[in-house]
């Protein structure tokens, strides 16, 4: 066997070899997908009933007094970004990456493994997030509002708009927007501005799991995707080495036979 069918069959080996890797992660990121899915929806669930609230609220004219509802006064910026805790999920990462770059100056605090070593220290992992670091971190964020330390509070995430698709945005939590008056004949006790206080914190909290949980559900989807397509990218290549295989081999067996031929001719 010549040197080229030999470099052609280690190449097919290695090309194979990938796509068992590239279909034993599609594999693990498929039977994520139900889940995610699930929490997602959650969490989504959650976040839109106490948004109601939080909005109904804002449209009273006694939480106008709140601190949570202030004008925007500053330029400090604080950013949670959401990124995932490994790579291999095709852009997922990286447009997140890209579209933080609209806010060169705001402060980062990451979450996901991907962000913390891009940014700094954070939370490690955005799959194990819990409603529990949520609520930590959204007391943490309220306190340091209120003491002036930033003056608009957002989240870069990634929207998961299908299966097939998944786009970078930005959710801006503080300070809450006021709204208009829609809560005509509801009475809030001991006051509005009570329960306001009470509930954006909760409202904070409630956002940060649902973009986490929707971020998480993208990764899974966009490394579903993006193995699927290796796969295929794998599948094709191995075809093709394939096919220049077995014609080096025929050509070297041809090339064979026409020396063999050719001895026994001069003999």
């Amino acid at each position: 066997m010549s040197f080229d069918t030999k470099a052609l069959k280690n190449r097919i080996k290695s090309v194979d070899s990938t796509l068992h890797l590239t279909k034993a992660m599609g594999l693990v990121a498929s039977s994520k997908i139900r889940k995610a899915n699930i929490n997602m929806a959650a969490a989504g669930e959650y976040r839109g009933s106490i948004e109601n609230v939080v909005s109904l609220l804002a449209g009273s004219r006694e939480c106008a007094k709140s601190p949570f509802l202030r004008e925007i006064s500053g330029d400090k910026i604080r950013l949670l970004v959401i990124a995932g805790d490994r790579g291999l999920a095709g852009g997922y990462n990286v447009n997140v990456f890209r579209f933080l770059r609209q806010f060169p100056n705001a402060d980062i605090l990451p979450i996901g493994k991907r962000a913390c070593e891009r940014y700094g220290e954070g939370f490690l992992s955005s799959e194990k997030f819990s409603l529990s670091d949520a609520s930590n971190l959204s007391k943490k964020l309220c306190e340091e509002f209120l003491n002036n330390e930033f003056d608009r509070l957002g989240i870069v995430y990634t929207h998961y708009v299908s299966m097939m698709t998944q786009t970078p945005d930005i959710k801006w939590i503080l300070p809450i927007m006021r709204t208009k008056s829609s809560g005509i004949g509801t009475v809030f006790e001991p006051d509005e501005v009570t329960v306001l206080n009470f509930a954006v914190p909760e409202y904070v909290s409630g956002v940060i799991m649902d973009c986490v949980r929707e971020s998480f559900a993208s990764e899974v989807a966009a490394r579903r995707m993006a193995m699927d397509s290796a796969g295929k990218n794998a599948r094709q290549i191995i075809s093709d080495l394939q096919i220049k295989y077995n014609r080096a081999r025929q050509g070297a067996i041809t090339q064979e036979i026409t020396e063999i031929v050719a001895g026994s001719g001069e003999q």
